[in-house]
């Protein structure tokens, strides 16, 4: 019966989906390392499908030859034989459950390590457009689906056929009249399964939309910005009632579910016992008229049973097979994104010692939607117009930081400045142009060792919901306690860190929101200074601390720049002014460069600037 709901249910939409050429044979290829764990699994399936028959077989041998026939010892042994293949069906149902488990979980493991390295991979624009909810429906949802594909469709296909071309034979041998009259009904059975069945799709369908928007209102309520915006803006009674209305929209489809359940069970429970009835009133005539014996008749009752269930899944088995392959596809789309920013096939090591950094001719454009984004991950409609398509950031751009010096960059909001930090760190790759840090260029150092070279300190640094100590040692895994506290010294923090209860234990909540703006910075420069890197970036590193606070970081900044290539984006001037070099950034373009002095003089850009943080 279950078997039969499952698959009436499952959404019909599938089938007017088209799958791309080749899907099947990469699915297949997952296959591959789990072959032998597949071909047991069906083994055990084949054999179980056989086993359906033998049951009511026995039965009918129990009755007719043995308590028909007065045959004691017949009845005994068979009773025992029947007895053994249910130890053994149950042994078998273990064991398959055992390799379906096996390979199930295998497969989810697999593309679950394929996703999340793959997605860890994308540039940073492939996150700014992407809705986080579905990306990880990604990983859960569709991977589950496409499991299943391995385990219910493939032994349910196959036990199914087999269970069915086995009992309608041995039904047909049995007594042709009673079985031709099993088929007769199975409109009536089916028929009404399915309207069932569509009615419980649509309802379903409208509960996970609705669940959806629940759980969307709850994740941007539940975090810290949404609540502190919700308690300074928003009406806490119409945020509730609002969220009652859709809560009491999923409590009535529920009910509406529960009860269309109901009936369908009801429903299928009902049709299945007047056909029974229907068999056993024709089949009793038969057998009381000596055409049957009554052992017969009631195998022929145990094998109806069998017969249905594998029918009707089997007239489903299109939307079984369309419902994985569609997971499937949908976890390929993502597999198949690929990143913009590679590392190269053949790798440059960079020098030992300071580094210089030099643009020469960079231009860039933000990639467009189709670059690294991907629809299905969007809240988009098809008419949406990207906004970032030929939105030229930076235009032919070209510096020079010698190793060891700073290079502050200056200019209006939205001139570029974030961007040229990023792609030093190669967030993003130039559209023209090229960077080169230590004389190599960065497109042909691998990721891993650029990561390692560079420290970033960005205006609103992120700290991971964990402890002080683990948002400190992501820098530096194998750091000891000693070099924590030294780094915390160093940022000017380690006296507020030592004042906590739990110390460095203590957890610093979601994004960091236990602490303060300025508490929070400092520990992400100490994160910095743990790294000890030999180019630093920071970006508006001191914009949360006061000026107290900020003196004693910038005293401490000036340590850990000692000797290292930094890149500073302030926007209080008055902390760059000693800076060797200063650019300055307007409208994507260097407009000049040189020291405070010069440009205060000669550069009418930086001299509103200046004046007006000085008036500020």
């Amino acid at each position: 019966m279950w078997e039969t709901y499952r698959s009436l249910t499952r959404d019909g939409s599938v089938k007017k989906r088209g799958i791309k050429n080749g899907t099947v044979n990469r699915v297949l290829g997952y296959a591959k390392p789990l072959k032998k764990d597949i071909s047991f699994l069906v083994f055990i399936v084949v054999i179980d499908a056989f086993l359906v028959i033998a049951q009511p077989l026995l039965f009918k041998r129990i009755v007719d030859d043995g308590i028909s026939a007065g045959n004691r010892s017949v009845v005994i042994y068979t009773a025992i034989m029947v007895g053994f293949l249910a130890i053994f069906s149950a042994g078998l149902s273990i064991v398959s459950r055992m390799f379906s488990s096996r390979i199930g979980e295998g497969l989810i493991l697999t593309l679950r390590g394929q996703v999340f390295n793959h997605v860890q991979a994308q540039p940073i624009a492939f996150f700014t457009r992407t809705q986080t909810g579905s990306l990880i429906s990604r990983v859960n949802g569709d991977v589950i689906g496409a499991q299943q594909a391995f385990t219910s469709t493939l032994s349910g296909v196959i036990s199914n056929g087999i269970s069915l071309v086995i009992v309608l034979g041995t039904m047909l041998i049995l007594s042709w009249e009673i079985t031709l009259t099993s088929l007769i009904l199975l409109p009536v059975f089916l028929i009404p399964a399915k309207w069932m069945g569509k009615k419980v799709q649509s309802l379903s369908r409208e509960q996970m939309v609705l669940n959806a928007e629940m759980s969307q209102t709850m994740t941007e309520r539940f975090n810290v910005s949404g609540a502190l915006l919700v308690k300074l803006f928003g009406d806490p009674a119409v945020e509730g009632s609002n969220f009652y209305k859709k809560a009491s929209r999923v409590k009535d489809i529920g009910i509406k579910i529960s009860m269309t359940n109901t009936v369908f069970f009801v429903g299928l429970t009902t049709v299945a016992t007047i056909a029974t009835a229907i068999v056993y009133g024709f089949g009793g005539s038969l057998v009381i008229s000596e055409v049957l014996t009554l052992g017969t008749l009631l195998a022929l009752t145990a094998l109806l049973a069998r017969l249905y269930g594998p029918l009707t899944a089997l007239s489903n088995v299109r939307v079984d097979v369309m419902t994985a392959l569609v997971s499937f596809e949908r976890v390929f789309e993502v597999l198949d994104l690929e990143p913009l920013v590679k590392d190269s096939q053949n790798p440059q090591k960079l020098p030992s010692g300071a580094l210089d950094i030099e643009f020469k001719n960079v231009s860039f454009t933000y990639p467009s939607r189709g670059d690294v984004g991907l629809e299905s991950l969007e809240l988009a409609s098809d008419g949406l117009v990207d906004n970032e398509v030929n939105n030229v950031v930076l235009q032919d751009v070209s510096f020079k930081v010698p190793s060891g010096t700073m290079l502050a960059l200056v200019g209006p909001s939205g001139s570029g400045k974030t961007t040229i930090s990023q792609l030093i760190s190669r967030l993003y790759d130039p559209s023209q142009g090229e960077i080169r840090i230590g004389q190599v260029n960065i497109k042909d150092v691998v990721r891993a060792d650029l990561r390692d070279t560079i420290g970033v300190v960005t205006q609103d640094s992120h700290l991971f919901h964990d402890s002080i100590k683990t948002n400190l040692k992501y820098a530096k895994e194998d750091a000891t306690d000693d070099e924590i506290w030294r780094a915390l010294e160093s940022a000017q923090i380690s006296d507020f860190v030592k004042s906590l209860p739990d110390k460095l234990e203590t957890i610093v909540g979601d994004r960091g929101y236990r602490l303060s703006g300025g508490e929070k910075q400092r520990i992400a420069i100490a994160r910095v200074f743990l790294k000890q890197p030999r180019i630093v970036i920071l970006d508006e590193a001191t914009a949360h601390l006061d000026n107290e606070n900020e003196a004693a970081v910038q005293e401490a900044l000036l340590t850990v720049l000692q000797g290292r290539t930094s890149v500073v984006i302030a926007h209080r001037l008055s902390t760059i002014i000693n800076a060797e070099q200063i650019a300055v950034i307007k409208d994507g373009k260097l407009v000049s460069i040189g020291k405070h002095s010069e440009l205060l003089k000669n550069n009418e850009v930086y001299a509103d600037l200046y004046n007006q943080v000085t008036i500020k």
